[in-house]
Parts: structure tokens; sequence; C-alpha cells
């Protein structure tokens, strides 16, 4: 580990195996539900995670290593993340590393994002405040993000993209020209590894392969949040299993 001279704290590293799980099934009453959770070292959010059928869900015993499932409501556009606060800046605190284990059960109706955006918090809804897809056109909704996104809704449905806006670099929206070539797969894991350069280059890694590099791909001054969700596009309860969520930076000691 790097030490820095005013610290021995100079590197933040945040981890979640979720051993430790949010289930909401059995509380009656869902007005007594509180609209963010603290699970580990992240938090849980999202447009519906008050309602009792939103949460991190135990999965079963036959799962080792710890398994959360994040499971949203059957409500078109609520959605589920696990992430953090505001609290990352590319120029002051990169090298940014964020690194998930992920699996969908199926790859139907539902819109997937894994990375940094500057809209986080408990009412989030991809659609209405960070990004959307329909057929061959992604939509910005936020105004600074990067990351991974699979949205149920474009004609390459079963494909990563490396998405990206705020930057020096103008935003790509035309799917084709952003997919990674690398599908998910129903019921398969995959490693997704989002690398962030102080200058705002980022790199996109599925499996340890290095799929893409895009320089000035995000802003090296707006304050971000990480975030790993999913979110509903139906009236059918979505999940998105995370088997651990990694996230490290280096402090900014001028904060």
């Amino acid at each position: 580990m790097t030490i820095n001279a005013q610290g021995s704290k100079g590197i933040i590293e945040l981890f979640e195996d979720f051993a430790t799980l949010v289930d909401l099934s059995g509380i009656a009453d869902n007005t007594t539900t509180r609209t963010e959770f603290q699970i580990g070292d992240f938090r849980v959010f999202g447009d519906g995670i008050s309602e009792i059928d939103a949460g991190i869900l135990a999965i079963g015993s036959d799962e080792l290593s710890g398994v959360g499932r994040l499971t949203t409501t059957n409500e078109d556009k609520h959605a589920t993340c696990v992430g953090t606060p505001l609290m990352f800046d590319v120029g002051l605190m990169a090298p940014i590393t964020i690194e998930a284990r992920v699996r969908l059960l199926d790859l139907d109706t539902k819109d997937v994002f894994i990375g940094l955006a500057d809209t986080v918090g408990a009412d989030l809804s991809f659609e209405d405040d960070m990004i959307s897809g329909a057929t061959a056109t992604i939509t910005y909704t936020a105004s600074d993000l990067v990351g991974f996104y699979l949205c149920a809704e474009l004609t390459d449905d079963e494909d990563w993209h490396a998405v990206f806006a705020g930057g020096t670099t103008t935003a790509v929206t035309a799917s084709g020209s952003i997919d990674l070539d690398d599908d998910a797969v129903a019921g398969e894991w995959q490693i997704l590894k989002l690398e962030i350069d102080p200058n705002g280059t980022a790199r996109w890694y599925i499996d340890g392969k290095l799929l893409k590099t895009q320089a000035g791909a995000v802003s090296t001054s707006t304050d971000l949040g990480v975030v790993c969700g999913v979110q509903a596009k139906g009236a059918a309860i979505e999940v998105l299993d995370v088997d651990y969520l990694l996230v490290t930076a280096n402090r900014d000691w001028n904060a």
C-alpha cells in the first residue's frame, strides 16, 4: 500500500462481500421503512427502495463467499442500488477503480449500471436521473457519468456498453459505437472492472480483458458517487446478483 506522508490512510478501499443482507419482506407497514440503508462500507438506495419487496435479499444457502441479490419492486423505473454518496473527485483522487462480480438470472425488462455518476441518492431512477436506452440510441440524463450499462430496450440488449458523459470527449449516443461486444449470459458470473485516471481517461475490463480505453471520458472536477444497481423496465421484479463490490481511490488530503 502506498503511504502518503500526511498519514497512513492515504488509500480509500471500500469492500463488501454481502455476508449481511437487507431483507424488508417481513415488514408489514412499508411507511416505517427507511429510504436508504447501510450495508458494510456502502449505502443501499434507489427509487422504490422503501417498498417491502425491494432491497438486498438472501438467495439461499447454496451460494458460497456471500452473494447479495439486489431486488427491485415490480414498478417501472424503480431501481435498487448499492454504492456511495458523492465522495470522489477524479482530478484529486484518481486512480479510481470499481470492480464487481455480477450475475443476471435473465436479461429481460431491466437496466443495469455499474460505475460513477453525479446523481446518487434515495430516489435514484436510472431513466429519470441518469441514463436510458431505446433501439440504437442512448440518452444521458445525468451531466456526468462513466461506467458499464446494459439495457433491455436497446436493440443490442444483451451487450455491455461503455457509457460516459461530462468529460472533454463528447458523449457517444449511438449504442453500436460503444458496445463492448461482450454479452451478459443469463446465470453466468462476470467480473466488471472500471479504471479511471486523474486526467479522466477510463478503461473498461470484463473478466480481466481490456475492452475499451477512452480519453476524456469523465470530468476531473465534478463530485461523483459509485452506483451498482438494477432498474425495472416494466411490471416485473428485477434482480442483480452481486458477489462482491470493491472501490479503491486516493484520499483527497485537501478536503
